[in-house]
């Protein structure tokens, strides 16, 4: 079994793999040897680890993952995997970018896969047919762009997310709801047709914190997956010790 976790810029995920099956899932807000140790406990075939972190590094954690693991790895940019990487500065490639597209060529290998990361940031990456990562782009996520509408300006207030935003405002906060998230659905719903016009039989995946939301915003076929990047971080840990 496979203890993965992923450290990202909000939240921890914590998942157990057995080969390609998540058996456990857990969001937390921080992570400690003994957290990990009380998972592991419920899965005592555990021997396989990777940590991927977009934070500091965690010594005490990395420490306790290599003493307590036949196995360990932590993501880096020379860390081996499945895919061949072709973006121009992998040591600043984000671990989370990485880790989604291979998670969503292990879905749909050999395929052009357009993979819509929306949390905290909005990244998009494509990786094609022939299992090559060429690059993507990033922007700010729905909830950076309402505080920085707030804290750039004046006299904007600070808005949040609508469940049903309008075309167009009416007043200030509606307008500012608006501009956000349908900024957002029309820049997404660009880089779907652009990529389709470009790319035979594309797939899209959408995944992070809001994918839901704007999914169901999209005419496209997207397919929704929250856990792709622990998938993807398996499937490196698998590939390194197969």
């Amino acid at each position: 079994m496979n203890l993965v976790i992923d450290i990202g810029t909000s939240f921890i995920k914590i998942a157990i793999f057995s080969k390609s099956e998540m058996l456990f899932k857990e969001s937390i807000p921080e992570i400690s040897p003994e957290f990990i140790s009380l998972i592991v406990q419920n899965f005592p075939d555990t021997q396989h680890s990777i940590l991927s972190s977009v934070r500091k590094r965690d010594h005490a954690v990395l420490e306790y993952l290599d003493k307590n693991f036949c196995k360990s790895v932590e993501l880096s940019g020379k860390t081996p995997v499945p895919i061949k990487n072709l973006y121009g500065s992998p040591a600043t490639l984000g671990y989370d970018r990485l880790a989604a597209v291979v998670g969503a060529n292990t879905t749909f290998p050999d395929t052009n896969v357009l993979v819509i990361d929306i949390g905290s940031a909005i990244t998009v990456d494509f990786i094609n047919n022939k299992n090559e990562f060429p690059g993507g782009n990033i922007s700010p996520g729905m909830m950076m762009r309402f505080r920085a509408l707030n804290e750039f300006t004046a006299n904007l207030p600070l808005e949040y997310p609508h469940d049903n935003p309008k075309f167009m405002g009416s007043d200030t906060p509606g307008a500012i709801i608006s501009g956000v998230q349908n900024g957002i659905i029309f820049e997404l719903e660009g880089y779907i047709h652009q990529f389709s016009e470009r790319e035979e039989n594309l797939k899209v995946i959408f995944t992070g914190g809001d994918a839901v939301f704007f999914a169901e915003k999209i005419n496209f076929q997207i397919l929704v997956d929250p856990n792709l990047t622990l998938k993807g971080l398996n499937r490196i840990l698998e590939y390194n010790f197969s």
